[in-house]
């Protein structure tokens, strides 16, 4: 009987404030919607998303973004950590670095104007933040972090040079679909396969090709149950190892607002419950469970799901914008 197929739940935690202005102000109700999302039917933030595993018996990785907490308090970190702890699930390190001209004091002094992407800034710079972002962790209990998401995948050569430096040895920001991740290393990197790098093991957002034939990344919020369900299956049969799906605290409320997004939520727990009744065949793993290294091995192909599966996204799609 074959290996199971590693697949991994991942979770990017983040808090927003509807833009940069006023950000004393729309913090505390930023903070509630994208940490909770409160409604009338419950929390469909981060709760739901940890009472979904927890029913299933699931470990997410969640890669939690503290550079906020340099601005508004390490308790507000300590929160979220909390919440994603109590369940036991693996907690890792995320970077949105357009915190950085929003700290005080600033990290660093290049950080005097807003610069969106990691790949943005100098290794020097990269360094800085990667160890403030840890500090920040450790300052709330989470120690030995060994693994990293770069804000909207938008790592480049640098970011691993920084890595190795700051003691992380995996990564998982290469995304073939993200025209800003690894701009510098199109054509150097397999952007779909498990490789090192710079020192650092590179664990890549796993692409499929859906029904149309279109390259679309195995996110919760952009792909039918269907999809991922079929996606997962084309990746078993041509013996892909590793499994990477996306999702963010708030992909289950509707956008702008703290109420659930049925659809989102029924595709979550649909997705779930069945890696929960194929665990022969998917093994849904930690960053803990990750060998060190491994070869560069190119996929034979992608995986793939039928039209069928896309087109009862665009259905799914369609009812979401008429529901609002």
């Amino acid at each position: 009987m074959s290996q199971a197929m590693n697949v991994y739940l991942s979770f990017d935690i983040e808090v927003w404030c509807n833009g940069w202005k006023d950000l004393d102000g729309q913090f505390p109700a930023s903070f509630e919607r994208y940490v909770y999302g409160r409604s009338q039917k419950g929390d469909y933030a981060l709760p739901k998303t940890l009472e979904i595993l927890e029913r299933n018996g699931l470990k997410g990785v969640f890669f939690v973004e503290p550079l906020f907490a340099a601005r508004f308090g390490i308790d507000k970190l300590a929160v979220i950590v909390d919440l994603i702890r109590a369940g036991g699930h693996d907690i890792q390190l995320h970077l949105h670095p357009e915190w950085s001209d929003e700290l005080r004091p600033i990290p660093f002094p290049g950080a005097v104007k807003k610069r969106q992407h990691l790949s943005f800034y100098t290794l020097d710079e990269q360094i800085e933040l990667i160890r403030l972002g840890l500090d920040l962790m450790a300052q709330v209990g989470v120690e030995g972090i060994r693994a990293f998401r770069a804000g909207s995948f938008a790592s480049n050569a640098d970011t691993y040079r920084a890595l190795h430096v700051c003691g992380i040895d995996v990564d998982s920001s290469l995304n073939a679909v993200c025209a800003d991740s690894g701009p510098d290393l199109r054509g150097q990197l397999d952007f779909t396969s498990p490789q090192d790098f710079e020192g650092v093991r590179i664990l890549p957002m796993t692409v499929f090709q859906d029904g149309t034939g279109r390259q679309r990344p195995a996110q919760l919020g952009a792909c039918s149950f269907a999809e991922l369900r079929g996606a997962l299956e084309s990746a078993e049969k041509l013996g892909v190892e590793h499994f990477v799906l996306l999702s963010h605290n708030f992909e289950m409320l509707k956008q702008g607002r703290s109420e659930p997004d049925a659809i989102v939520v029924r595709r979550f727990e649909a997705l779930c419950r069945y890696l929960a009744s194929q665990r022969d065949r998917f093994t849904v793993s930690t960053m803990a469970m990750l060998p060190t290294s491994a070869p560069a091995q190119r996929a034979a192909s992608l995986p793939s799901a039928g039209l069928p599966a896309t087109l009862w996204r665009h259905g799914e799609q369609l009812a979401r914008r008429f529901l609002g």
